[in-house]
């Protein structure tokens, strides 16, 4: 399945460390050849200042046990770097330990002041602390890097020249600490930041086609990500834009968070027309399995792609651990479609459109009737499931009406105001050009 392997194409828009999860995970699988995703592996980490990786790597690929001189030599000027940068910051160490004393420290003026007052801070310290954040982050030493470019966010003026820097650093030590709550609140600040920043429009796509990639590590690992991902990619114009005009390969991440929750039906529609609009730049099984379910009406097609699609998620480290649930929420999905058009159903031909034996069929609707999420009977003598009436209930209608008002809103609020920027960019340029 390299055909719809998609981890080149996220690779590029990775920071350098979030990519070894995803080369690391392919290792574990067949799809390409192990000893060339090794080597490159190892010519990535080469880039980095994390020896023991390398040499970790070196032995996989049965280059040598013993570490080469060169390697020897490295580890040491990497460490007396280290050390250096260390001893430049420790007049204000200690101060970092402030900030875990609770939360009136952790408002930025506070914390200067009390920097300048007990640890006679300096701008230059405040140097020397990104430097070392961005270095320990190149050694691998993910934990002790965020508490520098914490130490970096709170203190920096948004106009320092590395406060974005600080921002996504943290964002990526946060995901490769696996801290999923601190990275969703430095997720939602790095986008305040890039949606208000004076971006030229191709560096805030670029920003944004960026950040869009990141959030998928921190989304489908949150509890809250499931709405957050479908907010932000489907209902946020400048995002879907960012998907449309350069990842629309992102699609399947999107359309996987909307088959896997199910107290978001309504987006399906918004959602299908998104994939029809992008059909023609980006498909693959999952896209497709909603195309064939609620566009063309093809059961066996749905049935078919749904077989593909579990060996696509299986294969993807994104979203390979929502393998089950997946499988489940998209048989539920054929199922409720299937039983919109027919009232009287074998349990044979469910089975077959659903990839089960009738037994499971049979247990699997059983279930269904048991937690009150489907109204229906089941004639075992006969093998047929009877289906009741499911009448949309008003609540649910005032949702989708709602969240469709939404969406339009903000796409013509979002309108105006380019066009008030263009208005009164082409005012400033015309009076420049009369005064001149």
């Amino acid at each position: 399945m390299a055909q719809f392997d998609l981890t080149r194409i996220n690779c590029q828009f990775l920071d350098r460390h979030l990519t070894f999860p995803l080369l690391e995970f392919l290792c574990g699988k067949e799809i390409y050849d192990q000893k060339e995703l090794l080597e490159y592996i190892l010519e990535t980490v080469n880039k980095t200042n994390m020896i023991d990786y390398t040499m970790d790597t070196r032995k996989r690929l049965g280059l040598c046990q013993d570490m080469p001189e060169e390697l020897v030599q490295r580890k040491e000027e990497v460490l007396a770097t280290l050390k250096q940068l260390q001893n430049e910051v420790a007049p204000i160490m200690k101060a970092t330990d402030i900030l875990k004393n609770g939360e009136s420290m952790k408002d930025s003026k506070t914390f200067v002041n009390a920097l300048q007052k007990d640890y006679n801070f300096k701008v230059e310290h405040l140097e020397s602390a990104y430097k070392l954040a961005k270095y320990l982050y190149e050694c691998g030493n993910y934990q002790e890097s965020t508490s520098y470019l914490y130490f970096c966010m709170i203190v920096m003026s948004p106009n320092d020249k590395n406060y974005l820097n600080v921002l996504w650093g943290k964002l990526a030590a946060e995901i490769l600490t696996l801290n999923w709550n601190t990275a969703l609140e430095d997720l939602t600040h790095l986008r305040e930041y890039i949606d208000n920043a004076n971006f030229t429009t191709l560096q805030a796509l670029q920003q944004r086609t960026w950040l869009i990639h990141w959030s998928v590590l921190v989304f489908f690992n949150h509890p809250k990500g499931r709405d957050l991902i479908i907010e932000m990619f489907l209902y946020k114009q400048l995002y879907l834009n960012a998907i449309q005009t350069m990842c629309p390969h992102i699609m399947r991440y999107l359309a996987t968070a909307v088959i896997i929750n199910r107290g978001r039906r309504n987006a399906l529609k918004d959602l299908i027309k998104v994939i029809q609009q992008e059909s023609y730049t980006y498909r693959d099984p999952i896209t497709e399995f909603l195309e064939c379910l609620y566009v063309n009406f093809d059961f066996e097609g749905a049935r078919l792609k749904l077989h593909e699609c579990q060996t696509v998620i299986l294969n993807d480290f994104f979203i390979v651990a929502c393998l089950n649930e997946f499988v489940e929420d998209a048989r539920l999905m054929i199922f409720e479609t299937f039983c919109r058009i027919h009232q009287c159903i074998t349990i044979s031909m469910l089975a077959d459109k659903l990839n089960m034996n009738p037994v499971e069929a049979e247990c699997w609707i059983v279930n269904l009737i048991r937690n009150a999420r489907l109204n229906a009977k089941i004639d075992s003598k006969l093998g047929h499931v009877v289906m009741g009436t499911q009448p949309l209930s008003p609540y649910q209608q005032l949702v989708e009406k709602i969240d469709s008002l939404s969406m339009r809103s903000e796409h013509l609020a979002g309108l105006i105001e380019r066009k008030s920027k263009q208005k009164n960019q082409e005012s400033v340029d015309s009076w420049k050009y009369y005064s001149s």
